[in-house]
């Protein structure tokens, strides 16, 4: 399934900084950005579950935000794209 993920992390907080790269690189681990704070990430359920769990215990809470969007198996349709920066189909092989 395709889950988009959004986040907002207070940069301005002890720590703040190291929190943002590392929701960045935890969510790059399972995807590929396609905004400054957004990634497209394909999961199957276990792997979204222990994906939200990691991001969870990275953020703080009190000041940090994290939006997960699950748009399924069929998002090939839900997903229109406009403008520069054209993103590679996740589920495709990658050739260096």
């Amino acid at each position: 399934m395709l889950i988009l993920i959004t986040y907002d992390v207070a940069t301005s907080t002890f720590g703040g900084s190291k929190r943002l790269r590392k929701v960045a690189k935890k969510c790059q681990d399972y995807g590929q950005r396609v905004q400054n704070s957004v990634f497209e990430c394909v999961v199957d359920a276990t792997e979204f579950v222990k994906l939200k769990k990691e991001l969870v215990d990275i953020i703080d809470t009190d000041v940090d935000s994290l939006r997960f969007y699950r748009l399924g198996k069929n998002y090939h349709n839900k997903v229109e794209h406009f403008g520069s920066k054209e993103s590679f189909n996740v589920e495709e092989p990658l050739i260096f």
